[in-house]
């Protein structure tokens, strides 16, 4: 909806292009008017905040998958030792 107004909006190119071309930030009227920021200051933040969106998110993946295979078969022999030792 457009109201009438004019805004300031920074248009910052999207640091990974897969999924977004760009992201686009609207700025508060009274960004400006307080003391000691500067245009550069708000254009920092912006794309500070759009790499921060950008980054890769690191999700570990489940403990069954973090084992590697030799774990797994030695983890299965204890077993059967163990089986084993019990039944005999």
């Amino acid at each position: 909806m457009v109201k009438g107004t004019s805004r300031r909006v920074i248009v910052v190119d999207s640091p990974d292009p897969k999924l977004f071309e760009q992201a686009i930030f609207i700025v508060k009227n009274d960004a400006f008017s307080q003391e000691g920021v500067t245009s550069q200051q708000v254009l920092g933040e912006a794309c500070r905040i759009a790499r921060s969106c950008a980054a890769p998110q690191t999700l570990q993946p489940p403990v069954w998958r973090r084992v590697p295979l030799w774990g797994w078969i030695a983890g299965a022999a204890a077993i059967a030792a163990a089986v084993m030792a019990a039944v005999l």
